[in-house]
C-alpha cells in the first residue's frame, strides 16, 4: 500500500521513524513534507498535498491511505478535510482507529504526536491500515451523504418541518 505523510514541526521525528516502520512492513511511503525542523512552519500545505494525493492515487486505482501528525492532531486533520474526497479521522486510541475505517471509510489518520508515545502512534497506524471497511449499508449510505454535500451542497430533507 502507498501511504502518503505529512507532519508540522511537532511531529517530525514520529513521522520520520513511522515512515522506517512503514517501509519495513511493505508499504510505499511518500512524504509531503517538511524536510527539516522549523518551529514557525505552516503545515496545511503539507497536510493538504497528502490529502490530494490520497485522493488521486485512489480515483486512480491505487491503494492508499494518508497519515498527517502535528501536536494535536486538531489542525492537520480540519486541513486534510478541506480536500474533496477525504475522510480524516482523529485517532486516539485502538478503538477509534479501527471504527475510523470499519464505519467511516477513513482514508487519512490524523494523530496528535505531543498526545503519544511512539508505540501508541505506530499502533494506531498499523490497526487503522489492517482495518477494511466494513461495507454496511448505513455506512455506505452516511458517507454518500456526506459526499453528495460535499459535491452539491445537497442535505436530505429537515425533519423537522
Amino acid at each position: 500500500m502507498r501511504i502518503h505523510i505529512a507532519t508540522d514541526h511537532a511531529g517530525l521525528d514520529f513521522s520520520t521513524q513511522l515512515q522506517e516502520h512503514l517501509r519495513a512492513a511493505g508499504h510505499e511511503v511518500v512524504d509531503h513534507g517538511p524536510v527539516e525542523y522549523d518551529a514557525l512552519d505552516d503545515y496545511p500545505a503539507f497536510c493538504i498535498r497528502a490529502a490530494q494525493a490520497v485522493v488521486a492515487d485512489q480515483e486512480a486505482g491505487v491503494e492508499a491511505l494518508g497519515v498527517v501528525f502535528g501536536g494535536s492532531g486538531n489542525g492537520e486533520q480540519i486541513a486534510a478535510n478541506k480536500v474533496r474526497g477525504v475522510r480524516a479521522a482523529l485517532v486516539w486510541n485502538l478503538s477509534t482507529a479501527e471504527l475510523a475505517r470499519e464505519h467511516n471509510d477513513a482514508n487519512v489518520i490524523s494523530i496528535g504526536a505531543r498526545q503519544h508515545t511512539y508505540d501508541e502512534v505506530t499502533s494506531f497506524i498499523d490497526r487503522f491500515i489492517s482495518t477494511p471497511f466494513s461495507g454496511d449499508e448505513r455506512h455506505v449510505r452516511r458517507i454518500g451523504q456526506i459526499a453528495d454535500f460535499e459535491r452539491d451542497g445537497s442535505l436530505l430533507p429537515d425533519p423537522r418541518g
